[in-house]
């Protein structure tokens, strides 16, 4: 079985900055892409970022130029530096990893059960 471990989440002023990170445990022979989803209160999920196993990546327009995915693939760990936070960054962070491969299982996806980001005015 495969889990993902969000940590890193809290309360910052705006302004300031957090890092995320994402540990996938499990015996994991390999993990295509890897990223962060938001979710604000009465909000739908949303694409934060993503990389892939290459290293490219993607980001929503909103946090271009202050959000930082990277990942370190012989970890299994995800992270994303958060820089510039504004009020409207607040929600509830979600790890995403896709296509997930084990010795004996393939996974589709796989989801964290979230880390909470506050940033206040």
């Amino acid at each position: 079985q495969v889990q993902l471990v969000e940590s890193g989440g809290g309360l910052v002023q705006a302004g300031g900055s957090l890092r995320l990170s994402c540990a996938a445990s499990g015996t994991i022979f390999s993990i295509n892409a890897m990223g962060w989803y938001r979710q604000a209160p009465g909000k739908q999920r949303e694409l934060v970022a993503t990389i892939t196993s290459g290293g490219l990546t993607n980001y929503a327009d909103s946090v271009k130029g202050r959000f930082t995915i990277s990942r370190h693939n012989v970890k299994n760990t995800v992270y994303l530096q958060m820089n510039s936070l504004k009020p409207e960054d607040t929600a509830v962070y979600y790890c995403y990893a896709n296509d997930v491969r084990t010795v004996v299982s393939r996974y589709i996806e796989v989801w964290g059960q979230g880390t909470r980001v506050t940033v206040s005015s």
